[in-house]
């Protein structure tokens, strides 16, 4: 990967602390002695029915060294970046070091792990930061998986080793300006020429692609008029990259617009087990159940912030924990994430066992991300003031749910997956109107 300049936006100190005022977060909250900061983050104290014995010790293993990296080395500095929507490039090789990039993908360099494995580690990253949980998705399970499922043996070899390492970084592009829940109706084209493919077209939202390696490009072959896949190379003549500005959450992330003019791919770029959409969906089945596990983690994060601060400050000469309707609340939170991961473990163990279907990783999807929301306005009622404050992680926590519950397919539209299958009856297209049967 390119080097990138190091960042120091105003908020972090020269060792990449977020500082207030000119001073470090410690000498701060003994200044404003309200409450701990996220930038110190709390134990974790969400485990309540110790889901940690569902774990196998390898399982937990990863969980430990994940969370251990998370508090220590993102933790300090989230705040900042989050408020500046800048990458936090130097923060890449600790997650590297990690080897959760690549997840489930044996060989290659990568960590193959169990699909609860990875998802743990995922809930472990958003736990802190839910902005760096979506960096490595994007890159992990859906850029190398995409290559895993469905590239040859020579593009496995040549890509996934430094992908895995995060010494190259990824992304993946499906949606377009026109075409979000309707992406399989994609407009961007793929025109084959002597060695090698054209690509024309748009694609917007893409997580990672101002400063990714490597695109993973869907288009539409115009001889077939089915989808193909790309791996298209940052600095291919005719690509531009826009990044998205603001936006109200994930903003650590970098989200990018894609214009292709007459980009040239050569055959061996082509990723030749992408033939359909449907082949696409063997990519998103897994992504699915990891997204799940994002407000898992985040909600993990808002109780653990909570727990603390409650405990913490004070009002009327008590600390907040010890009036009643805040302990309501708090348990509220802590059932929600009782229940949460109890979903989210089992998705992952119907999909080792080979069970799992489309509709229920819908519905672990959307019933997830939305019990998040209301765990999340939970938290922000907690919090009082300090709960709009994005230092106190729940107001940022607030703020980043709010893409995870639209991307990998909107609440809605997992909903309707999820019917599609119970009730035999598809419903995502309206009828056509009187009119409309009239012409056909």
């Amino acid at each position: 990967m390119t080097a990138h300049s190091s960042l120091n936006p105003a908020g972090l100190d020269k060792s990449g602390r977020i500082s207030y005022f000119g001073l470090p977060a410690m000498e701060v909250s003994l200044a404003f002695p309200q409450a701990t900061p996220a930038s110190i983050f709390p134990p974790c104290t969400s485990d309540y029915y110790h889901f940690d014995d569902l774990l196998t010790p390898e399982e937990q293993a990863i969980r430990m060294k994940v969370r251990k990296c998370m508090e220590k080395d993102v933790a300090p500095i989230m705040t900042g970046y989050w408020e500046k929507a800048e990458f936090p490039f130097d923060v890449v090789p600790k997650l590297g070091a990690l080897r959760i990039a690549g997840g489930t993908i044996k060989g290659y360099g990568c960590p193959g792990l169990s699909i609860t494995g990875s998802a743990i580690s995922v809930a472990e990253v958003a736990r802190v930061d839910a902005s760096c949980s979506t960096f490595i998705l994007v890159h992990s399970s859906l850029a190398m998986l995409t290559i895993a499922l469905c590239g040859s043996e020579e593009q496995k070899n040549k890509y996934l080793p430094s992908l895995a390492e995060l010494s190259t970084v990824a992304c993946w592009a499906l949606t377009e300006p026109d075409y979000g829940s309707d992406a399989s109706a994609l407009r961007t084209t793929a025109t084959k020429v002597e060695g090698g493919w054209i690509l024309e077209g748009q694609k917007r939202w893409i997580g990672n692609s101002t400063f990714a390696d490597l695109l993973v490009i869907f288009a539409r072959n115009t001889s077939t008029n089915q989808i193909n896949g790309f791996i298209v190379k940052k600095d291919a003549p005719g690509l531009t990259v826009t990044k998205i500005e603001n936006k109200i959450g994930l903003r650590i992330v970098q989200n990018g617009d894609i214009v292709m003019k007459n980009v040239f791919v050569p055959d061996d770029d082509r990723l030749p087990g992408v033939n359909s959409f449907q082949d696409t969906n063997k990519v998103l089945a897994v992504s699915r159940v990891m997204v799940a596990w994002q407000p898992i983690g985040i909600s993990m994060g808002i109780y653990d912030i909570c727990h603390r601060y409650l405990k913490e400050r004070k009002q009327f000469g008590a600390p907040l924990a010890a009036f009643q309707v805040n302990q309501q609340k708090l348990v509220q939170i802590l059932g929600n994430v009782q229940a949460m991961f109890l979903v989210g473990w089992r998705l992952c163990k119907l999909y080792e066992a080979g069970k799992m279907t489309p509709g229920q990783a819908s519905l672990g999807k959307a019933w997830i991300t939305k019990t998040a929301r209301e765990t999340a306005a939970l938290g922000r009622e907690l919090l009082g003031g300090n709960g709009i404050l994005s230092d106190f992680l729940v107001a940022k926590a607030f703020c980043d749910l709010e893409p995870i519950y639209t991307y990998e397919g909107t609440y809605d539209i997992n909903s309707l997956i999820t019917g599609r299958e119970v009730t035999g009856l598809a419903s995502f297209k309206p009828a056509a109107s009187r009119s409309q049967r009239s012409r056909l």
